[in-house]
């Protein structure tokens, strides 16, 4: 991570006031922004997922039986410049539908895109663009793997309320991350035939994937707004609310689907970690409670020199 004057007297108050979480890389200023779940960062940086899992039981519908799924899931970025940087990821999916044989394998490779253009420290605000790649035909037609690809280029953002007046002190430990995209599937339709001869197409529309978190940072507050006493591990943690959500807008598809995600994140010094719940939003979203569990690794902080480090300094 490059230091600036700004960010290094950040790093130095973070260190006396909050010993692990100093290091950490997503900063603005004095805002350090954790690595979300659900929804996109909005920041740049050598980090890596290892492993997030999802767990979610779905109940009958038609004549699909009741059924469990677990993926295990892993995600690793690379900075190329210190704004601009690369990720790649990948999931495996164990899905157990009752009365019937359980299904398991890879779904598509992911690939990722992004450059940071703009930030603000003293209004802790940064601001990115960026492209996902869901690649097509990379993963298990048995476990839902599309044979098609969708591009999805994206917008992400992050606002600390450090900035807030002396009277609203209390709120100034809330910070808000979101991202807006558009996806972009490159077949408008997959074909499918039956055992029986039958025929089934079904139309891919474009959607709007947009989605926010709120996040209440306790070690902003004992760092910058008041020293509350908070002892380990609770002055490392971070509340957060996440709504990850999909707009359907074309090819006779509408409304929208997508999840609540309350959690907590702790943010160590070199790892962090998170649990989150996983409620949909209505009934097209699902009806059942899943849960989302994240081991995250600060490769910037663990490996400064090398892995941790621009390739291109």
């Amino acid at each position: 991570m490059k230091v600036t004057p700004i960010r290094g007297a950040t790093l130095v108050a973070l260190c006396i006031a909050a010993p692990g979480i100093a290091e950490a890389h997503g900063f603005a200023g004095k805002r350090f922004f954790p690595a979300t779940l659900a929804t996109e960062d909005p920041f740049v940086a050598d980090e890596l997922s290892l492993p997030t899992i999802f767990h979610q039981k779905s109940p009958a519908s038609g004549d699909e039986p009741a059924s469990r799924e677990t993926d295990f899931s892993v995600d690793m970025s690379k900075r190329i410049t210190g704004n601009f940087g690369i990720g790649i990821g990948t999931t495996y999916k164990v899905i157990h539908p009752d009365g019937d044989d359980t299904q398991h394998g890879f779904d598509n490779l992911e690939a990722s895109v992004k450059y940071k253009f703009y930030q603000n420290d003293l209004h802790e605000a940064i601001v990115s663009a960026g492209i996902d790649w869901d690649i097509g035909d990379t993963g298990a037609r048995r476990v839902g793997a599309e044979s098609f690809s969708t591009i999805t280029p994206g917008v992400f953002f992050g606002k600390g309320f450090g900035d807030l007046p002396a009277d609203m002190k209390y709120l100034r430990p809330i910070a808000i991350t979101g991202q807006v995209g558009v996806g972009i599937p490159t077949r408008s339709s997959t074909t499918t035939i039956s055992d029986d001869g039958d025929i089934d197409v079904e139309r891919n529309p474009h959607t709007l994937e947009w989605g926010f978190s709120i996040q209440y940072s306790l070690p902003y507050l004992q760092s910058f707004v008041e020293d509350i006493g908070l002892k380990a591990p609770f002055n490392r943690m971070i509340p957060v609310v996440e709504f990850a959500m999909s707009t359907a807008l074309d090819r006779g598809a509408s409304g929208t689907t997508g999840t609540v995600n309350p959690g907590i994140i702790w943010a160590g010094q070199d790892i962090q970690l998170a649990v989150e719940a996983v409620i949909p939003v209505n009934h097209r979203s699902g009806n059942s409670v899943g849960v989302l569990a994240q081991l995250h690794f600060f490769l910037d902080d663990l490996f400064p020199q090398t892995l941790g480090r621009p390739l291109i300094q």
